[in-house]
C-alpha cells in the first residue's frame, strides 16, 4: 500500500516568522516579565529553535524593544492623531489595540514601566498624552494646578479602565468607548467643581433590618 503523496511544506517568509516570534514574545513577557523570561521559553512558545530566533533578534533586549515598537505601531495605526487629546477616535483606538492584543496592551502600559531599560520611552509617551489632555482640560479648568492634576489622572484612568474592561471579559462592547469617556469626564468634573463638598454625599448601604 503506497503512502499518500505529501505536498511541499511552505516555508514562512522572513516577516511572517518575525511576526510569529513577536506574538510569542509578547505573551511570554506579559506573563513573566523581562528578567524572568528566557529566550528558550520564547522560542518554545513560538515553536522554533533558539538558533532561528537569533536570526531575527540580536538579544533579549532587542526583542523586548521590538515588542514595544510593535505595540506603539498598533496605537499609531488606530489613533491617527494621538497628541490631540481625548477624542472619540483616541478612546476607540485604545480599545481596538487592547482587543487585538490584551497582553501587548498590558505590557506597554503596565509592565514596561517597571523595566529600567525601557520605562523612559513609555514615560515620554504618557507625558505626551498628559500634555495633550492639559490642552483640552485647561480650557475648562481655570486653576492651573487642578488642570494639571486632571491631565495626569485622565490618561491613567482611561488606560486602567481599558485594562479593567478586558479583564472583566469585555462587557457591553458596543458602549465600552462611551463608558470610558464618562470616566474621563468624571475626572474633569472633579477638577471643575469649586467645592468638592458641594457634590452629593454617598448614601451608606442599608442593613438587612433597614430594608424590611
Amino acid at each position: 500500500m503506497s503512502e499518500s503523496p505529501v505536498g511541499p511544506v511552505r516555508r514562512m517568509k522572513r516577516q511572517e516568522r518575525r511576526e510569529q516570534i513577536l506574538a510569542a514574545a509578547t505573551e511570554a513577557f506579559a506573563r513573566s516579565g523581562f528578567a524572568a523570561t528566557s529566550l528558550d521559553e520564547i522560542a518554545e512558545e513560538a515553536g522554533i529553535t533558539r538558533v532561528v530566533l537569533y536570526r531575527h533578534f540580536d538579544s533579549k533586549g532587542d526583542l523586548y524593544q521590538s515588542v514595544l515598537d510593535r505595540m506603539c505601531g498598533r496605537l499609531e495605526a488606530h489613533i491617527e492623531e494621538p497628541v490631540e487629546g481625548f477624542t472619540d477616535g483616541s478612546i476607540d483606538g485604545l480599545l481596538a489595540v487592547a482587543e487585538e492584543s490584551p497582553a501587548g496592551f498590558r505590557l506597554l502600559f503596565q509592565h514596561a514601566l517597571r523595566e529600567p531599560e525601557f520605562k523612559e520611552r513609555i514615560e515620554k509617551f504618557r507625558a505626551d498624552i498628559a500634555e495633550a489632555a492639559y490642552g483640552q482640560i485647561s480650557a475648562l479648568v481655570s486653576d492651573e494646578g487642578l488642570a494639571r492634576w486632571a491631565a495626569q489622572l485622565a490618561p491613567a484612568a482611561a488606560i486602567e479602565a481599558t485594562i479593567a474592561w478586558i479583564d472583566a471579559g469585555r462587557p457591553d462592547p458596543g458602549h465600552a468607548g462611551a463608558r470610558i469617556r464618562r470616566v474621563i469626564l468624571a475626572v474633569v468634573d472633579a477638577a471643575v467643581v469649586t467645592d468638592p463638598h458641594d457634590s452629593l454625599p454617598v448614601q451608606p448601604a442599608r442593613t438587612e433590618g433597614q430594608r424590611r
